[in-house]
């Protein structure tokens, strides 16, 4: 179904909304990935604090920067999201496990929820397919 079709458009306020909500998460996370693949020490102190080895952090990185990577292509962002969820979702259980701040547990929750957000508002065949309330009759 088509967003012309489903007759549920974009208003340039979504779209630009969704457009810096994604913009800011997508810098974010290449920071983050790169950060990781350069074996940035900060970054490695704090991975090795919480038991990941060195080639670990490097893999974890790369993987991220691939899954940023689909998140921007249009053609693939719905697809990127979903292994960013994962990705997430793995991020929020290693601070679990390794009994972290509830900051450091809700943060990837947070950028979850971003991630998501950013792409609702830009891409109408989403909000289309999970719509947050009931049409009008």
């Amino acid at each position: 179904m088509t967003a012309a079709a489903s007759g549920a458009g974009t208003s340039k306020g979504s779209l630009w909304t969704g457009r810096v909500i994604s913009g800011l998460v997508v810098l974010f996370l290449l920071f983050d990935g790169v950060t990781k693949v350069i074996r940035e020490p900060h970054v490695m102190e704090a991975s090795a604090r919480i038991g990941f080895s060195g080639q670990s952090v490097v893999a974890i990185g790369a993987v991220l920067l691939v899954c940023t990577l689909l998140y921007v292509i249009p053609r693939s962002s719905i697809f990127g999201a979903v292994l960013l969820t994962g990705y997430l979702g793995g991020a929020v259980a290693t601070n679990v496990l390794a009994k972290t701040s509830a900051f450091n547990v809700s943060f990837p929750v947070i950028f979850g929820v971003l991630v998501w957000g950013g792409i609702f508002l830009r891409d109408p065949e989403l909000r289309a397919i999970i719509p947050l309330r009931r049409p009008v009759r």
